[in-house]
């Protein structure tokens, strides 16, 4: 029996997670659940993955009627209608969301994680109130998205936001993307992971680094350094193209404090203008922005 309402259901695809959740008609969540990605298992197992999330999630809500929204690394070709500039790499060049459609019986729509935490963060996060919102993910990767008075803003290309693949060096490090120097290499917590082992010769979680940083150590000091510049030199690029209201972080490595002191000093010094005001702030939703803005972009 059917009680005639309209869920939202989200689905954030992750490369080590993936993550549901179902909103009501007053954006209030109901139910989420996690379960793992299993990437390395390929892109059939991550679609009957998602099969299986769904499944659970419509059981939850007696399979009343749901929309669906699919937030996934990359964005879907409008030529092919496949994926495209993923990092999880075994769905590129797929049609992830013909395959979805299939699978499941339902329409979705997919929308990059990006926008979706971006998404997310404007309505009800740190964004809220703000007209243009910048939302970042520095995570395993590094990725942005905008938002324009409570709407993704895409682009032709739907490539609108893709910070994370702006080079800052032509000379840096080799991007999976085929470039060199891309922001992401640089201040994404893959990138500086490898970057601290090939600077120091010894491979450390991002973590650690900072807590060497803190205790005075010279060569994690000289490191962080380095990244608080770059960081302020991606941010401060973006800031004169953009010159968004609020650029809100995300991710893992967001949880650097000194991003919010350091790191915005940095940008400070290279923004062209003789001011700098726009905030740049931690996220408000946690890990919980990805998924709520799935919900979202499928009504």
């Amino acid at each position: 029996m059917s009680d005639h309402k309209t869920y939202q259901m989200g689905i954030d695809l992750g490369g080590t997670k993936i993550e549901g959740i179902v909103l009501d008609e007053n954006n209030l969540e109901l139910i989420r659940h996690r379960i793992p990605t299993e990437q390395e298992k390929g892109y059939e197992h991550i679609l009957d993955n998602i099969k299986s999330l769904r499944d659970f999630l419509a059981s939850k809500i007696n399979n009343n009627n749901y929309t669906i929204g699919v937030g996934a690394p990359g964005s879907v070709s409008r030529q092919t209608g496949a994926i495209k500039n993923s990092n999880t790499l075994c769905l590129n060049k797929m049609p992830l969301k013909t395959d979805l459609e299939s699978l499941l019986n339902h329409k979705i729509c997919i929308e990059n994680d990006a926008n979706c935490f971006a998404m997310a963060e404007a309505n009800f996060g740190a964004g809220a109130g703000s007209d243009m919102v910048f939302g970042v993910i520095m995570g395993t990767g590094c990725g942005g998205g905008i938002v324009y008075k409570g709407e993704v803003i895409r682009g032709r290309h739907d490539i609108a936001g893709e910070w994370g693949h702006t080079s800052i060096d032509p000379e840096g490090p080799d991007c999976y993307c085929g470039s060199k120097g891309c922001v992401e290499t640089f201040i994404s917590g893959g990138g500086l992971e490898r970057a601290y082992e090939k600077k120091c010769g010894k491979r450390l979680r991002l973590p650690e680094i900072v807590e060497l940083h803190r205790k005075g150590d010279k060569g994690a000091g000289e490191f962080m350094r380095a990244f608080f510049r770059n960081f302020g030199r991606a941010t401060a690029n973006l800031i004169n193209v953009l010159d968004p209201d609020i650029i809100a972080l995300g991710g893992g490595v967001s949880n650097i404090d000194e991003l919010y002191t350091n790191g915005v000093e940095e940008t400070k010094k290279m923004v062209f203008n003789d001011n700098f005001s726009a905030p740049i702030v931690r996220n408000k939703l946690g890990d919980s922005a990805g998924v709520i803005g799935a919900a979202l972009i499928g009504k």
